[in-house]
């Protein structure tokens, strides 16, 4: 005779959405955050649906950054008060900075942590749940901690067939407007070994195109032999590994853009012929002020290096607008400067005064709000020049694109990038490629921050296997 049936309650697992704010760096940290969270037992919330737990990885280096924390803080505390077992965390830059100001300022957060101990982010959860609110920030890295290469590896990565791989953490440098070097430390580099293995793994698992981070990767291993940077021995290494196809890196420094790592990225196929160097002013005496360590000279000299050894090079940068002290004549000579090289992009920004920072005590310098913002209209004419210049080149060309997925816009077009970078969007085939597909599209239209064009031919289909979920019966 049976026993009786015994019933037991399946609990669902927590759920837990990350928003984050800032670089490619902390996007990199957001994905290696969700890996933790899904080996902790956790599960990605599906759309539309409240999360239980929600982290915010946050940026400082801009002052509206401060701002949109905060509101979206605002925001939750209403959604907790509803669903008191919800918990919100707080991580990155910000909270390096900030610290115990961000429970003073959002008393119902649970867990703050820092850009050193992102790792303790589900142990600090799960204590906070019996403990209550925690503030957990280390004062300086765990070298060991930051050159070992575990948590990457279990990333879950927005795109199956590209990943980040962060090579170095921290900065050395000094320039007066930033506070990286602050809250992520001085730079710590992981071992070139581990890199390759990383590389290699991630081959393996599908991914064709890797991106390299760093806030200085050029000056990458200087802190780990006396050879030198081993930044273009690095890209030689990632080069020659099987299923790689495609290498980007950000950023690197002007001031220590080596000729070997210009003649590295002439020679590898798989580095991809496109070059971030940030510029931040054409004014010498305001890169003297920036603390930059190089001339608008010396910087047109690299630019023009770069695109003398490798064909068909894009190049795109990081200006500022309005550093203390700006007069009109130097903003004029950046914008000279600007003209002159021809970017096919830039990242520009007002200048943000981060306390802690040398320029943040040139307050009798700052320049008036409505001179800045004149100058950066300026500016984005010239530069929004310079990009649809460089983008009507392209028309008639037939452009080697990695598929990327539907367009955000239009959900019949697919969008993908060049190897330049160049975002391209194209109209689906019938039978429609799915993400991590190459193709080969003939382009036909070019504005200043994309490209049009038509399917030519399917070079080959993704790599990566189609992730298939699995049904309980």
């Amino acid at each position: 005779m049976e026993g009786p049936i015994r019933l037991e309650r399946v609990v669902a697992p927590k759920t837990f959405a990350i928003r984050t704010f800032g670089c490619q760096m902390n996007e990199h940290d957001s994905e290696r955050l969700a890996g933790l969270m899904v080996a902790d037992g956790l599960i990605p919330v599906a759309s539309g649906e409240e999360p239980d737990v929600v982290i915010f990885n946050t940026c400082t280096i801009r002052e509206n950054a401060d701002l949109k924390l905060y509101s979206a803080l605002g925001q939750l505390k209403a959604q907790k008060e509803n669903h008191p077992e919800m918990q919100i965390a707080v991580g990155g830059c910000m909270a390096q900075k900030d610290r115990g100001e961000i429970l003073e300022r959002a008393g119902w957060v649970d867990v703050v942590f820092g850009t050193h101990n992102l790792n303790s982010a589900p142990a600090l959860l799960r204590r906070a749940r019996s403990e209550g609110p925690l503030v957990e920030i280390l004062d300086a890295p765990d070298p060991e901690a930051s050159r070992d290469m575990a948590p990457a590896l279990y990333a879950v990565r927005e795109l199956e067939f590209a990943a980040w791989m962060t090579i170095q953490t921290g900065c050395d440098n000094t320039c007066a407007y930033c506070i990286v070097p602050a809250v992520r430390g001085a730079e710590i580099s992981r071992p070139l070994a581990d890199l390759v293995r990383e590389a290699e793994m991630l081959a393996k698992a599908g991914v064709s195109e890797i991106t390299v981070l760093g806030q200085n990767v050029n000056s990458y291993g200087r802190d780990i032999t006396k050879r030198g940077p081993l930044f273009a021995e690095l890209l030689r290494e990632l080069g020659a590994i099987s299923g790689i196809e495609r290498i980007r890196f950000t950023s690197p420094h002007p001031k220590d853009l080596r000729p070997e790592t210009i003649e590295a990225m002439a020679e590898i196929d798989a580095v991809c012929p496109q070059l971030h160097l940030p510029l931040q002013s054409g004014s010498n005496r305001v890169l003297r002020a920036m603390r930059r360590g190089y001339s608008a000279e010396r910087y047109m000299e690299r630019l023009a290096a770069a695109r003398d050894a490798i064909s068909d090079l894009a190049v795109t940068t990081d200006i500022i607008v309005g550093f203390p002290g700006e007069s009109d004549v130097e903003f004029n000579e950046s914008l000279e400067v600007i003209a002159s090289a021809e970017f096919d992009s830039a990242y520009t920004f007002i200048f943000s005064p981060r306390s802690g920072t040398r320029a943040a005590e040139m307050v009798e310098d700052f320049v008036d709000d409505d001179v800045v913002k004149e100058r950066f209209e300026r500016l984005k004419q010239v530069l929004d020049r310079s990009a649809l210049a460089k983008h009507r080149q392209r028309v008639g060309q037939r452009e080697e694109v990695l598929v990327e997925g539907p367009s955000r816009r239009n959900d019949q077009m697919l969008s993908g990038r060049t190897r330049q970078g160049k975002l391209v969007h194209f109209a689906s085939p019938t039978e429609p490629l799915r993400a991590g597909s190459l193709a080969m599209v003939d382009i036909t239209y070019a504005a200043p921050y994309h490209l049009l064009g038509e399917l030519s031919s399917v070079v080959r289909p993704p790599r990566h296997k189609l992730r298939i979920p699995l049904l309980s019966s």
